[in-house]
């Protein structure tokens, strides 16, 4: 039997193809000549705002999935809220998906956390579903930054370490820093 997500076994190697992972926290990084389409994330957020990342077109995109009862989740969730807050000056916005829990307890998260950033509401799954390909549909949690053409630049499966999602926006932040000084 094969359990999926919150799990300190990894197995990722071995499933990732049958779109079943327990996440951990590998990261892969894309090339920026061998990433994938842009990828624009909708949803209503759990306090009823409608969310379009195209509405944040040319900002470094950080995409979480969790939920509530998910240790990884509880566990990064300080390092999110601290990037979400520190870079926020810097072109850096960060989203929540949550696949699973009704607005009580994805929003009592929120205020356990002082999350400052959205979730998206996504029972149905149909704003994970615009990641397709990216990660697996079923690995929770898991991080992807887009580039600032909103093409995913990285992915990490599983927990997400501060350190390691800072660096990974500071590597995408410094490219686009660079797209932009060769085009004007």
């Amino acid at each position: 039997m094969l359990v999926a997500g919150c799990a300190q076994d990894s197995g990722a190697g071995d499933v990732v193809n049958q779109g079943f992972v327990s996440g951990d926290g590998s990261v892969q990084q894309w090339d920026v000549g061998d990433r994938k389409d842009p990828v624009t994330v909708t949803g209503t957020a759990f306090d009823g705002a409608e969310i379009d990342t195209s509405d944040w077109a040319g900002d470094v995109v950080v995409i979480n999935t969790w939920y509530a009862a998910c240790p990884p989740c509880r566990a990064e969730a300080p390092d999110l809220v601290n990037l979400a807050n520190e870079r926020a000056e810097d072109g850096v916005r960060v989203l929540g998906i949550n696949t699973t829990d009704d607005a009580g307890a994805a929003q009592a998260f929120e205020r356990t956390f002082q999350v400052p950033y959205p979730s998206i509401d996504d029972r149905r799954g149909q704003a994970v579903a615009r990641l397709s390909g990216v990660v697996p549909l079923q690995a929770v949690p898991t991080t992807v930054v887009l580039d600032r053409e909103h093409r995913p630049a990285a992915r990490v499966i599983g927990l997400a370490e501060g350190s390691t999602l800072q660096a990974i926006v500071d590597d995408v932040l410094a490219e686009g820093g660079d797209a932009a000084e060769s085009a004007g």
